[in-house]
């Protein structure tokens, strides 16, 4: 009877069904494309971490001048001499803010190190000299030297930070100003010829001027050689 009871039991349950569902195909007009973008990716991987040595670098570029032919404008003929050179660096800290926005937004700060030269020279070209008759005493009037204008060093002259607000960052994006490097420069040229005024450059410049044209002089049999400046 148990035996009885117990095949009917079993055989009053419900009979569930194991279905397998098979994983489902992606499309081929999905598949392909992805299959495409992610060989690219491994080809443009390879290229810039250098995974094979032999394919090229996609980021690689190439530097091609097309510069013209430099043109002669005009050529002066020179009576100074230089006679001291000043080299000075300066580091050019432009701040550009906005009166009612947060230099967050609306802002552009540079930090710029310039490095550039002066010459100091005197003018022979405008010297007085006066022989005496035994040609044994020269005298020689000068005028006062001067200051070339400062010239800037680009191996040596570089944007050392840069800060730029939300709204510059997007307007960069799209278009930047060209003029913004000469106007460091020009700054830069400027401060370096203000410093250049008061550094003793003309003075060393004629203190040199004065000791060449004694030397000079004296080789050629003068013995007295008087040199000042007007």
């Amino acid at each position: 009877m148990r035996s009885l009871r117990g095949n009917a039991m079993e055989t009053d349950r419900p009979v569930v069904e194991e279905r397998r569902y098979a994983p489902r195909r992606v499309p081929w007009y999905i598949s392909i494309p992805i299959t495409f973008v992610v060989i690219v990716a491994l080809f443009i991987a390879a290229g810039k971490f250098n995974w094979l040595p032999g394919l090229p670098n996609p980021f690689g570029t190439t530097q091609v001048d097309r510069s013209q032919p430099a043109v002669l404008q005009s050529i002066e003929n020179m009576s100074r001499y230089d006679a001291a050179d000043g080299n000075f660096q300066i580091v050019v800290d432009v701040d550009s803010e906005a009166k009612f926005l947060p230099s967050a937004l609306l802002g552009k700060r540079t930090l710029y190190v310039a490095a550039g030269t002066v010459a100091s020279y005197v003018d022979l070209g405008k010297a007085g000299v006066t022989v005496s008759p035994d040609r044994k005493t020269a005298t020689i009037v000068l005028p006062h030297a001067q200051l070339a204008t400062a010239a800037l060093d680009p191996k040596r002259s570089y944007t050392f930070a840069e800060q730029r607000g939300f709204f510059n960052r997007i307007g960069d994006f799209f278009s930047s100003d060209p003029n913004d490097q000469q106007k460091l420069n020009i700054l830069a040229a400027q401060k370096i010829q203000t410093a250049a005024k008061s550094s003793g450059l003309t003075a060393r410049a004629e203190t040199n001027t004065g000791s060449m044209l004694k030397g000079l002089l004296g080789s050629l049999g003068f013995t007295t050689v008087t040199v000042s400046y007007k």
